[in-house]
This record gives structure tokens, sequence and C-alpha cells, in this order.
């Protein structure tokens, strides 16, 4: 079992997005920033993939974000501190490639923030420049807004109602930025598809190298399954072993989201039976 350390719900606007903290010393210690591992809440569960938002390797903890978007994510709501989940495997997929440039644009979308914010944390520990933009729905989803601005040299803020920051999409930022004379040697994007689909057709425009971070549907995490292929460039990729991180300008984005739709009746299904169980039907 590994132990809840600290759980905090970061928003309840739609569906909950809560912080775990989990004691999972071996994991902490060999993490690095893009890394992921797979979970089970309970013996016989599911497996689902979960990106490390933060780790310490002293202390022997790593952080897990997330969205309740399906069955086995709310059951994982359902725990509380001091209780343990059954599995926990990791640190899973190849790190994010960091090392050889100076200055980066970050762009984090919703849920996206969490895993981009390790990345963000490591570059700017190394000494690079990163400047940050953050998009939202509203206000009230904004995650992790306080660490990326102790950890970044800019932060710009998209709120698609205006609550926040400017009113707008992500992608006017990043025009603003390149069309007013800032120059990256990368950028990153992690996001919902779509978020990343279009940061992409951006930035592809400047010829800005972008690496994005795909969270297909994943089973087994060593490339055994398939579940969690992406066609990259034209050829098959699993993004459990070759990412999550790949190249944005070589991802079929299309195809991505038609695949992220397969099990949407299953997972209500599931959903559905649980809540039969509950009442004792």
């Amino acid at each position: 079992m590994y132990r809840i350390i600290e759980k905090t719900l970061l928003s309840d606007v739609g569906s909950n997005v809560y912080m775990m903290k989990v004691e999972a010393p071996r994991v902490a210690k060999k993490a690095m920033p893009g890394q992921f591992i797979i979970l089970r809440v309970m013996e016989g569960g599911e497996r689902i993939p979960l990106t490390i938002a933060d780790y310490d390797r002293e202390a022997g903890w790593i952080k897990l974000i997330y969205q309740e978007a399906g069955l086995t994510t709310r059951l994982l709501s359902g725990l509380n501190e001091g209780e343990g989940i059954a599995d926990l495997l990791g640190p899973l997929g190849q790190p994010a490639h960091l090392d050889d440039v100076e200055r980066v644009l970050c762009v984090g979308g919703g849920v996206g923030i969490a895993p981009l914010y390790p990345q963000v944390r490591y570059l700017h520990k190394r000494g690079a420049h990163v400047d940050v933009i953050l998009g939202a729905r509203t206000a009230d989803l904004l995650i992790l807004e306080k660490e990326m601005a102790e950890n970044s040299d800019h932060l710009y803020i998209a709120t698609d109602d205006g609550s926040k920051g400017e009113k707008g999409l992500v992608t006017d930022v990043i025009k603003r930025l390149l069309d007013g004379g800032e120059a990256y040697d990368m950028a990153i994007a992690i996001g919902p598809l779509i978020m990343m689909k279009f940061v992409t057709l951006t930035t592809k425009e400047y010829d800005l190298p972008t690496m994005v971070s795909m969270n297909p549907i994943m089973v087994d995490g060593t490339g055994m399954c398939g579940g969690c292929r992406v066609s990259v460039g034209g050829e098959t990729k699993y993004a459990c072993v070759d990412g999550p991180d790949f190249d944005g300008f070589q991802i079929d984005f299309d195809e991505a989201m038609r695949r992220q739709q397969m099990y949407k009746t299953e997972e209500q299904e599931a959903h559905q039976c649980r809540i039969g169980l509950g009442k004792g039907e």
C-alpha cells in the first residue's frame, strides 16, 4: 500500500481536481520531469496513468494532480489522508529533454498545468529563461499559479471569460509574444488535445519547435497492450515507452482525439454500475 500523506481539493468547478501527496520513496528517488506512474486504487481495479506533478527525493514522496474524469479517479478521490493506494508503478515513460535549451515558452491548459510544472521548475533551476502561459475557461479552474510564478521569468494567464489575466486563448498570447519579438529555442505545450493541436498549429507558423505530452488510453505502461499508440510522423509510437513527450508538429491530433472517445460508453456504464452497487442494488 502507498500511503496518502496529503489530499487537497484544488478546484470544485465542474469536475473536481485534487492533489495527492503519496509516500513512494523508490519512485521519488528516480522520477524525472515528464514521467508518470500507473496505479490501481484497489486490488483487481482498473489501471490508470497519472503524471508525476512533483517529487521530493529526500522526503520520499510524489505528488499526483488529477481531475475526476471516470470511475477510477472518483474512487481515488474517496480515499483520505492516512489511507493507501493498492498499487503504484513507476516512474514510467521517457524523461523530458530539457538540458539543451536556454529560452523556453511553456504553455499549460486545464489539468495539463500539473505535468507542465515539473518541467518548468527543472528548467528554472538549471538557469534557463522560462516564460509560462496558463489557460483555463475561468479563473476558478487555474491551478499551481503561485508555483508557476515562482519558477518562471514571466507568467501570462488567459481565461475564456476574462475572469483573470487576458480574455482569450493561449494561442492569442503566443502570437502576441512572438509578433513582439520574443524568441525561444523551444515551446512545450501540455493540456487538452484540442489545445495542444492549435498551439502547435500556431507555433508552426513561426517555425518554433514544440513538444507536447500525450496521455492516451493506457493499460500496462510497458508497451505490451498497444492501447496508448499514437501516430507520429506517419509511424506508430507508444506513449508509455516512446513518450509521453513527442514533436507536436508530427502528431496526428485528429486520430488521437477519435481514439480518446472510444470507451466513453463503457466508462458511463461502469460509473452507473458503481452508483447502483453503492445503493445496494
